[in-house]
């Protein structure tokens, strides 16, 4: 009776332990999921970014320092996004990502404050149209971002109570590091209205 009691609390122990385990590594997959979002929403933007400029470039032809700044940006934000791809909720490369994205913001703010002097080419249908994609994009980075954070809050909270602070530690369940906008300017989306 003694050993039967004991084999109930070792299973007992072992599947406490074992829902400890898995509820780690769901937490973990659920906000690499919500990355993986993110990084769709990035893909996105970055593909209509060649569009934009190649659109601008017709009529800002004595801006091309600005717009070889967006194209640099871009490249800069794509490595980002790649190397955080890689690793998400690394805190490096979430960082890295951070501030590739900061300057890829900053330098299409720069081009669409030169474009209002460019009135041909705020009436330009192309320029109208991939204009309204990126702000929809840019509302969906914003939603994913969300998403991601609220994944690794979870992921991080779920990882240091205890008793899953042993588990985690025990199996190597890394803190993840959330998607942090550094400057308050970056937290907003570009404004891409040519009306």
């Amino acid at each position: 009776m003694g050993l039967i009691i004991l084999l109930i609390i070792v299973v007992a122990v072992v599947l406490f332990f074992v829902g400890i385990y898995n509820g780690l590594v769901t937490a973990r997959n659920n906000y690499k999921n919500a990355f993986a979002q993110i990084d769709v929403q990035l893909q996105r933007r970055y593909d209509l970014i060649p569009n934009l400029v190649e659109t601008a470039k017709g009529y800002m032809k004595h801006e091309r320092e600005t717009l070889e700044a967006v194209i640099a940006a871009r490249s800069g934000a794509v490595s980002g996004l790649a190397a955080a791809k890689a690793s998400p909720g690394d805190a490096q490369a979430m960082q890295q990502l951070s501030g590739a994205e900061n300057q890829l913001t900053q330098t299409l703010g720069k081009l669409f404050a030169l474009s209002e002097s460019y009135p041909d080419l705020k009436a330009n249908q192309n320029m109208m149209q991939v204009s309204e994609e990126l702000t929809s994009t840019e509302n969906k980075v914003a939603f994913a971002r969300q998403a991601y954070n609220d994944g690794v809050m979870y992921y991080n909270n779920k990882r240091e109570v205890f008793p899953n602070s042993l588990v985690a530690n025990m199996y190597g369940f890394a803190p993840a590091a959330p998607w942090e906008v550094e400057a308050p300017e970056a937290r907003k989306a570009v404004k891409v209205s040519f009306t």
